[in-house]
């Protein structure tokens, strides 16, 4: 049997892709958890052989949880379930080590076939979602720059970011006009709108 650990924060979905994978022969879901904070402890616990995990999460992100696994756990393997089907968010599951990457849209027997390859050490990766990323664009920006951007994308002002990272005023507002000025962007909100859409942050 593959031990599976699933994380999902929309109720209905969780329940039904419980039910769902427990009708397969070989899967069992030992764990299920609706935020990221709890990610950690249950595979802790319960020892899966999958993390099965949404990348937009209630506390920890889904990647952040992939990476903290994939250090902590190295035996249970990580496969990201998304509705954000961007290439840039792709290449930020595949720099936090995932062993799969499969869109929440796709249907319950391509989620068990994944499943079942991620625990024999494939990497299963959404086939439509690898091809766009390969016709993509890297991320012009610094991881800096990036944190910087996303910190400003939540509303926080200069300060606010400044103190975050332990930065100067000035730092900041440089690595704001800097990220600014590589993606071509009208101003910090067109910045951030150009991050989003590509799945940088």
């Amino acid at each position: 049997m593959i031990r599976v650990l699933l994380a999902e924060d929309v109720q209905m979905v969780r329940g039904a892709l419980v039910a769902l994978l427990n009708l397969e022969p070989d899967i069992e879901v030992v764990a299920s958890v609706a935020t990221g904070d709890e990610i950690i402890a249950a595979v802790a616990e319960n020892k899966p052989d999958v993390a099965v995990l949404d990348i937009d999460l209630p506390g920890m992100d889904g990647l952040s949880a992939a990476t903290v696994i994939h250090d902590t756990a190295p035996d249970t393997r990580t496969l990201i379930l998304t509705s954000l089907g961007r290439p840039g968010t792709l290449r930020r599951a595949l720099n936090a080590r995932v062993n799969g990457f499969i869109l929440k849209d796709a249907p319950i027997g391509e989620l068990a076939d994944a499943i079942r390859g991620v625990s024999v050490g494939r990497r299963v990766i959404d086939s439509h979602l690898a091809l766009s990323a390969w016709d993509t664009d890297e991320c012009p920006l610094t991881p800096r720059e990036l944190e910087v951007l996303r910190l400003a994308s939540d509303g926080a002002d200069a300060m606010e970011i400044a103190t975050t990272l332990f930065l100067s005023v000035g730092t900041v507002r440089n690595y704001l006009t800097s990220a600014t000025a590589k993606l071509d962007a009208r101003n910090r909100v067109d910045a951030v709108r150009i991050a989003r859409k590509s799945g940088w942050f």
